[in-house]
């Protein structure tokens, strides 16, 4: 394997999850999921955004940094291939999205010591669907407060998200993954192990499913 670490991003329901356990499995590596049923402000902020924002992301980015610090900054970080299903820049990004600018810039302070001490992944794989599969895909997963996020949300996850690799130029897998069926279909799943083979050079590199 070419890459070392190696991390799934995309919005509410592009199934990043999913993805991270099929590749963790055919791949033999350590696998970092994002652990979001722990949040206790996640449910009350889907019913109050501006009351909540705060208190959750600051948990959400506690909680990631916690995590990936006691799994990354190990001996035997660049002898095993480790897949994750969120970035932890993802903090940063919805933090800006949800926070008033005052509490943002705290926010950011903190994102800055904190980021400073974690490895940066090798490549990002992003999963873009439209928002019509995202919402058919929350619906399917039925999570109880997942059930009310508007369209304008999701947009304004994916326009974050594509903004931030355009900007930095991130080492990016895009997969179009408008039609995925990682679990169900064998060739959807292979696109993406034949995509980790290959060397790239910094910017984004797209990939549809058969």
């Amino acid at each position: 394997m070419k890459y070392h670490f190696i991390t799934i991003e995309g919005s509410i329901g592009a199934g990043k999850t999913t993805l991270a356990h099929l590749l963790a499995k055919k791949l033999n590596t350590r696998l970092i999921l994002e652990e979001f049923a722990d949040n206790p402000f996640l449910p009350k902020f889907y019913e109050n955004p501006k009351q909540y924002a705060f208190p959750l992301e600051l948990f959400f980015m506690a909680e990631r940094f916690k995590q990936q610090k006691e799994l990354l900054h190990t001996n035997d970080l660049f002898q095993h291939v480790t897949v994750s299903d969120y970035l932890f820049t993802k903090c940063l990004l919805f933090a800006k999205m949800n926070l008033p600018e005052e509490e943002f810039r705290l926010y950011q302070k903190l994102f800055d010591i904190m980021y400073q001490q974690l490895t940066f992944p090798d490549i990002l794989i992003y999963l873009h669907s439209p928002v019509t599969r995202l919402q058919a895909n929350i619906r399917k997963r039925n999570r109880s407060y997942e059930q009310q996020i508007p369209d304008e949300y999701l947009f304004n996850i994916q326009e974050t998200y594509t903004n931030y690799i355009r900007q930095h130029n991130i080492k990016t897998i895009i997969i179009d993954a408008s039609n995925a069926d990682f679990l169900g279909n064998e060739a959807h799943l292979q696109v993406v192990l034949d995509a980790l083979e290959k060397d790239y050079d910094t910017g984004q590199h797209f990939f549809t499913l058969p």
